[in-house]
Order: C-alpha cells, then sequence, then structure tokens
C-alpha cells in the first residue's frame, strides 16, 4: 500500500506530479491502468483541480495518455515503441558521455563519485527505489555535464516515457548486476577523460536495458500495447 502523505499547499500541483510519477515509475499503477480522479484525490489528499493539472504535465511527459471519452490512463507502449525510444535514447545517451568526459570538471566528477557510492549502497541493501532515484540523477548529473543546453532538453522529453521501464529493467538480478558494473566503467572512463569510450558504454548500456525490458514484455511480466484494431 503507497503511504498517504499530506502535501503542502505551495506548489501543490508539481508535488501530485513528482508523486504520480514516483507511483507510476514503480509499477503502483500499471501501464493501461485508469487514473481514477475521485480514489487519487483522496489518496493524495488534494483537490481534483491540482491532480488535473499534474495529470497534463505527465501526458506532456509522455508517462499518461489522454484518451477521449475514456480519461487519463498509463502510457502502455508496445515493443516497437520501446525499441525505437530506446533507440533515440541511447543515441543521445552516448552523446552526452562524449561530451562530458571531455568538459565534467573535478567537482562535478566528486559528486558523481558521492551519487556511485549511495547507490551502492542502495544496491547491497536491493533498495530499488532508492537505487532508481540514485541511478537516475547520477545520468542526469553526467548529462549536465555535457554543458549542452539543447541536449539536456532533448535528453529530458525523450527519457520521461522510459523512466518507468528502466526501473522495472533491473527486476532481473544478473542484469541488475550487470548495470552496477557498468556504472563502475562509466566512472573511470570520466576520470580517463575517455570521451570514445564512455560513448560507447552509455549506448551498450542502454542497449542491455532495451534488452531487458523487451525479454520482460516477451515473457509476460511486462504488459504491451495492443495494436488498435481497424
Amino acid at each position: 500500500m503507497v503511504e498517504v502523505i499530506p502535501l503542502p499547499r505551495q506548489g501543490l500541483h508539481q508535488t501530485v506530479v513528482v508523486r504520480l510519477r514516483q507511483r507510476i515509475v514503480e509499477g503502483h499503477m500499471a501501464p493501461g491502468a485508469k487514473l481514477n480522479e475521485r480514489e487519487l484525490s483522496e489518496s493524495l489528499q488534494v483537490s481534483r483541480t491540482p491532480l488535473r493539472e499534474a495529470i497534463k504535465m505527465l501526458a506532456a511527459e509522455g508517462l499518461v495518455e489522454l484518451l477521449p471519452n475514456r480519461g487519463a490512463v498509463v502510457a502502455q507502449l508496445s515493443a516497437q515503441d520501446v525499441a525505437d525510444t530506446f533507440e533515440v535514447i541511447a543515441g543521445l545517451e552516448g552523446q552526452s558521455g562524449e561530451l562530458a568526459a571531455q568538459r565534467i570538471d573535478a567537482a562535478q566528477l566528486a559528486e558523481l563519485r558521492a551519487l556511485h557510492y549511495e547507490m551502492l549502497a542502495a544496491y547491497t541493501r536491493r533498495d530499488l527505489p532508492t537505487y532508481y532515484r540514485l541511478n537516475a540523477q547520477i545520468h542526469e548529473r553526467i548529462n549536465a555535464a555535457a554543458r549542452n543546453p539543447v541536449l539536456a532538453q532533448t535528453y529530458r522529453n525523450v527519457n520521461a516515457r522510459l523512466q518507468a521501464l528502466r526501473f522495472r529493467s533491473n527486476f532481473n538480478e544478473r542484469k541488475w548486476q550487470h548495470a552496477v558494473e557498468e556504472h563502475e566503467e562509466m566512472l573511470r572512463l570520466l576520470a580517463l577523460r575517455d570521451a570514445p569510450g564512455l560513448r560507447a558504454l552509455m549506448v551498450q548500456h542502454l542497449e542491455h536495458k532495451r534488452d531487458a525490458v523487451l525479454e520482460q514484455m516477451q515473457g509476460g511480466v511486462l504488459p504491451a500495447a495492443r495494436k488498435a484494431s481497424a
């Protein structure tokens, strides 16, 4: 059961966005599930106005779909959607890694190391929600270290719709361990300022995420979007 925590009055719809995004990413709301406004208003202890604003923002991110006569549902990607989107994000992360290796400063590198050690502690506890939050911050900091605002905005737009799938890609213990090992290598390559090496590793890392998600979809662990009938 999701813990109910009263929300602050200031920036209410932004806070609702964070809470709803967390529920979707961590699988508390399954792909294709309808967002029941009455139930969500009660569980989040907010009125429907900030809730609807939050739903619109999540729809803009691609985590929610607004369907005629059905309302809002959690986005559900087909296998082809997944493959296509991971293909794009792999290219973006590869470019981020290459530029970051060239442009990162000592303070940014130290901050990444600190986040990495926190992430390792969460992995040791098998605390996937905390692990994923720190993992996402590491990817975001590498992207920021590239110092390219156009790349950063494009990355945020594409990555938003993959958050729930990237979270679930760690459900397989062996693949999760391999992802941690790849993160160790990312830090090593950043410290060496190995731009080509980090580009290749970031692309490989995202391809492994894609393969894990597609494997889960094929095995029925993750639901795939149904093709629309003619």
